[in-house]
């Protein structure tokens, strides 16, 4: 089975867009502009061309994301493709392509970030901002992968 998936790093080309749908679940969705730059071999001169993305986060990372990046950061976003549809006012079909993130963060090449961890929620606790909660209680036995439930896998 094709596997959908895209890893983009671009500029923000707008300020992340905090919403929230009516079941209380947090959305944040923001620009992207993906610059490529080569050298044309004909006349040796160097072109360039822009794409840009929508991106769209869900739940917690849709809050972190809503919370640090401004427009203009330089950011790495691995996610994957999904195309929307829906009917104008007027009628008309509208659809779009938007890049449904999994992981965004800084892109570091030519710049540095302080990273602040935030406290995991309960499974199953939802709720917009102010809802963390501590870590669940520690388990003696690790959890496959050699990590206890209280400890971070990095």
């Amino acid at each position: 089975m094709p596997d959908n998936s895209v890893t983009l790093v671009g500029n923000v080309t707008r300020d992340p867009e905090l919403r929230f749908t009516n079941t209380g679940q947090p959305t944040a969705s923001f620009g992207l502009a993906v610059n490529r730059r080569w050298q044309n071999r004909q006349t040796q001169e160097w072109e360039e061309a822009t794409s840009f993305f929508d991106i769209v986060c869900w739940r917690e990372m849709a809050e972190n994301v809503s919370e640090s990046l401004t427009r203009g950061a330089r950011v790495v976003v691995c996610g994957r493709l999904e195309q929307r549809s829906w009917e104008t006012p007027d009628g008309d079909r509208r659809s779009k392509v938007e890049v449904i993130a999994d992981e965004v963060g800084p892109s570091l090449r030519w710049a540095t970030a302080q990273v602040t961890k935030n406290e995991r929620r309960a499974p199953g606790e939802g709720g917009g901002r102010g809802a963390r909660t501590a870590p669940p209680p520690r388990n003696e036995e690790p959890q496959s992968g050699g990590y206890g439930f209280d400890e971070e896998p990095f």
